[in-house]
Parts: C-alpha cells; sequence; structure tokens
C-alpha cells in the first residue's frame, strides 16, 4: 500500500510535533507495509499485461529477449485491436463499465507498455508458458493477452524499484497514511505515520496507489458479503481500504463494484492471509478448462470451458467459495497432464492425488473433503456418456486448446443440465490426477471516481479535488463482476501516468 506525495518543489518541509524534517526530493513515497513487501500485489503477479497490438512484428522491439528469426517463424500471434480489448472488458462486466474510463485505459495501453519497456526498463517477454499452447509444432497464442515480464511479478517490481533508485525518489516504509489535510478545496498536505509519531508533509499533490480491501476480513464480509472472511489473500497483507477511507473523509466519490471483486483458484493449502513471496503467483490453479471442476457433493458447477481461461479465472473463485465448505476438486486424466503449467502443477507446488481409476480417485477424495462419492461417479459417467454423443455427432472435430474447439458435452443425444462448451475430453485414460483448490482474492473492484483524463479524484460533489489523484487497484468503475487478465497492471500503468503528470503540473504551476 503506496502513496506518493509530491511536492511544491525543493525541500519538502515536513513538521512533526517534536521536531522539523527536511526532505531533499520533490518526490516522496509513504508506504505502510515494511521493506520486505514492497511492491504490493504487483509482486504477486505473473507480471501480465494486455494492450492493443498488431500482431508478432508489432511487439518484438520491446520484448527484452526477443524469439530467433527461425523461432517467430512457428508462431502465431493475432492482431489486438482496440474494439477487442474495449469490448472484452465491457462484456465481462455486462455492459456495466464506465465506458469512458475503459477507452481511457484502452488508448492509453500501448503507449503505457512502449514507456514502461523504454524508461522503467521493464523486461517485457512473450507469454509464451501462460498463453500460448504447443500444437502440431506451432506456437499459437489465445486469449488477446501476449505480453508477459521475466521472472513475473518479482522482475517487474525490481525493474520499478531500479527506477525510483536512479532518480532519487525516496520511499518511508512503515509509514502508513492516516489522513489527508484540506485548504479550500484542495490538498494540502498528508499525515503520515512514521515511528509512532504522526508527521504532517506539506504538498499540493498526493497520488494514492494503496489497492482495495482484499485483505481485509470484516470489509470483504461487509462489502462481498457472508463467507468472504474465508477467501484466501493472494497477495501483500497490507491492502486493507486504508486509503480509500482517508479519501472518502475529505469527500472523494465512491464507484464501481463493490461487491465484486478479482478472485481465482488457489491452492486450498495456502496460507489465509497473505501470499507467499517466494513462489507469489504460483498457488494459482488455472488448469480448469482442460478437465473439470467438482464440489464437495461430486458435482460440476461451472462450464469450465465457458471462455478462454483469462476470461473466467477471475470470476471462478467466487464459484468455488460459494460451493459447500467453500472448496472444489480440479480433475485430469492423463491426455492432458502434461499440459498444465509446471509452475503450478509442478511437484512442490501443489498436493497431487493420482489414482489408476475414477473409482479410486473417488476414494482418495474422501479424505480430502468429498462427501459423495456415488454422486461423483456419476458425475463423470454423465460427462463421458454426453461426449461420446457429441463425438458421433461431430467426427471431425478435433480438440485444441489454443482455440474455442467447440468440442462439448451439447448434442442432439445428449445434453448437460450445466454444459463444458469448449475442450471436452472424455476423462477415460490413467493416470487421473486431481488437485484440491479454494478462493483465492487478488483485489476488489469498489474505489474511487476518477477523471478518465487527468485520474484526479472525482468528489461527492461532482467536481474534482484539486491535487489528489488515484491509480491501480483504488480506481472504481473499470470492472464489474469479472475482468480480461492483464488489464489490471496495464490500467495500474496508464492511469498512474496521468496522475504523475497532473501531479507534476500542479508543481510546475505553483512556482
Amino acid at each position: 500500500m503506496a502513496v506518493s506525495v509530491v511536492s511544491l518543489g525543493l525541500p519538502v518541509m515536513v513538521s512533526i510535533w517534536t521536531k522539523l524534517i527536511v526532505i531533499r526530493n520533490p518526490v516522496l513515497i509513504v508506504d505502510k507495509c515494511p521493506q520486505e513487501w514492497v511492491g504490493g500485489n504487483g509482486y504477486f503477479t505473473a507480471g501480465a499485461h494486455r494492450t492493443v497490438h498488431g500482431g508478432l512484428h508489432d511487439l518484438l522491439p520491446i520484448v527484452k529477449h526477443p524469439p530467433t528469426k527461425e523461432a517467430i517463424e512457428w508462431i502465431d500471434m493475432a492482431p489486438y485491436t482496440r474494439d477487442d480489448f474495449i469490448s472484452d472488458i465491457m462484456r465481462l462486466g455486462n455492459g456495466r463499465p464506465d465506458p469512458v474510463l475503459v477507452k481511457a485505459l484502452v488508448d492509453n495501453s500501448r503507449d503505457a507498455i512502449d514507456w514502461l519497456a523504454k524508461h522503467v526498463r521493464v523486461p517485457f517477454s512473450f507469454s509464451f508458458n501462460r498463453q500460448a499452447y504447443d500444437v502440431d509444432g506451432r506456437q499459437k497464442f489465445w486469449g488477446g493477452m501476449v505480453l508477459s515480464v521475466e521472472e513475473g511479478g518479482k522482475g517487474l517490481i525490481a525493474a520499478h524499484q531500479r527506477a525510483l533508485q536512479e532518480k532519487g525518489v525516496e520511499i518511508w516504509f512503515d509509514a502508513p497514511a492516516v489522513s489527508l489535510i484540506m485548504d479550500s478545496g484542495r490538498i494540502v498536505g498528508l499525515v503520515v505515520l512514521q515511528g509512532g509519531q504522526k508527521v504532517a508533509l506539506e504538498t499540493r499533490a498526493v497520488i494514492l496507489a494503496a489497492g482495495g480491501y482484499e485483505a481485509s476480513p470484516p470489509l470483504r464480509e461487509k462489502h462481498l458479503g457472508p463467507g468472504w472472511e474465508r477467501a484466501k489473500v493472494r497477495g501483500t497483507p497490507y491492502n486493507t481500504g486504508d486509503s480509500i477511507s482517508i479519501a472518502k473523509a475529505v469527500g472523494a466519490k465512491l464507484a464501481g463494484d463493490w461487491e465484486g471483486c478479482h478472485s481465482t483458484a488457489w491452492d486450498a493449502n495456502a496460507s489465509a492471509d497473505a501470499g507467499e513471496r517466494e513462489l507469489t503467483n504460483q498457488f494459482t490453479k488455472s488448469g480448469y478448462p482442460l478437465g473439470i471442476m467438482v464440489n464437495a457433493s461430486g458435482e460440476r458447477f461451472v462450464d469450465e470451458g465457458e471462455d478462454y481461461r483469462n476470461y473466467t479465472y477471475a470470476k471462478f473463485g467466487r464459484a468455488i467459495l460459494e460451493q459447500p465448505g467453500g472448496f472444489a476438486f480440479q480433475i485430469w486424466d492423463s491426455q492432458v497432464i502434461g499440459h498444465l503449467r509446471k509452475e503450478e502443477y509442478g511437484d512442490g507446488i501443489v498436493e497431487k492425488i493420482f489414482a489408476d481409476s475414477i473409482d479410486e480417485l473417488a476414494e482418495k477424495l474422501l479424505c480430502k473433503g468429498l462427501v459423495d462419492k456415488p454422486k461423483f461417479l456419476d458425475t463423470v459417467m454423465m460427462f463421458n456418456e454426453a461426449i461420446r454423443h457429441h463425438r458421433e455427432e461431430h467426427p471431425g472435430s478435433l480438440w485444441d486448446p489454443a482455440v474455442k474447439d467447440g468440442l462439448s458435452t451439447q448434442s442432439s443425444a445428449a445434453k448437460l443440465g450445466l454444459p463444458k462448451s469448449n475442450w471436452a475430453l472424455k476423462l477415460e485414460k490413467p493416470p487421473f490426477l486431481a488437485v484440491k483448490v479454494a478462493c483465492g482474492i487478488t483485489f476488489t473492484f469498489g474505489g474511487l471516481a476518477i477523471d478518465p483524463e487527468s485520474a484526479m479524484v472525482v468528489s461527492d460533489d461532482g467536481g474534482l479535488i484539486n491535487g489528489l489523484f488515484c491509480t491501480g487497484e483504488m480506481v472504481g468503475g473499470l470492472f464489474y463482476g469479472n475482468y480480461p487478465g492483464g488489464s489490471g497492471l496495464t490500467g495500474g500503468a496508464v492511469f498512474g501516468r496521468k496522475a504523475g503528470r497532473g501531479a507534476a503540473q500542479i508543481v510546475i504551476e505553483s512556482h
């Protein structure tokens, strides 16, 4: 949870009750967390950045280690247009996202990516391991999102920290923001706790980038509903809604989906209160499109093949939480086990339950929380039978994880009440594998209303709070119920740049 303070010039005068401190830098970052937790939720990501692009050759110049000329010939990467990006956010949000805010994100996405590559030297890479499948010897990208960062979130935050150090930006850790100071409708200061004492910073510009309330069980239960106190925190434990509260106290307008969040299938054995900084994103369990998910009663509860994984993973955590006991089992057979990501399903990363038959697998799952073995066996039998009928009607169809292949459980002869719409293969070839998953919450969608052009915070009366800016997960109005993967980091960069420019302009105009 970080707050940037942009001063009126050099030096910044910091008044404390017992002494006066002089800060020799025009920009100060105050962070609630200790230094070892630097990076917020960004540290726990895979570094995915969604952006408008014209295909492989358009993005090659910004990738740190581009593929060889020989390898390029075997890569299929379709362009991702402005209309594609806007459409994805709007359709996943059921038409509820603020269209002006969405367009500001999309229209500035590529420029933000180029800026990160050039000025922050973010080591962008192509996300072969997450967004491409090897199909007949070709690397086929899917789902629109193709960019990642070398070393994931760790590499992203390391690049940002190097850039801050090179620019001489000072950071105070263990320094939570307490309140904003206003005068005549504009920001004139920020109060933080440092060493147990309240410190008042004189400033005309504050940028809030402190995340949502996902790490606060009481706020999750209050806004998201009963049961959400059981969700596992995927990232930083320091995003507890503090900065939303201090902004609201000075009249900031709340916006967005306060009942919605990004939550995904997460290792059921992971810690509940915070992510693990060594493994970061590896507790994610996103292989469900290749198999099925069943609850403790042995029943499927989502269409695992409804859409590409990066269009469904952020909402399926909620579906898992709503199941009996708040957990589920992901199931595959040997046909697809080799396609599961090693970083998520490798030895030592997750508890894997193997069996040589479905009946044996059911017996083993009884020890892990399955309560209805007959129903589980019936679910698998009906699933396999429905797929058999579909294949008989579509004998020429081929399984292809890189496209929506239409291989489903639905046919004129048999239709499941809950279909699997794509990538449906019978569970029939041993060994069989199961993994137990829970709900991991990433970030909440409700936040502050901002002006899309300046990222300045909107007040309750519809005006702007002069000098108060907001970016990242604190911005409300972008996402409702679901979101396209990779949009969060891009949004943080887009509105962070707008906020930075606006804060700098205030400094310039004050002289």
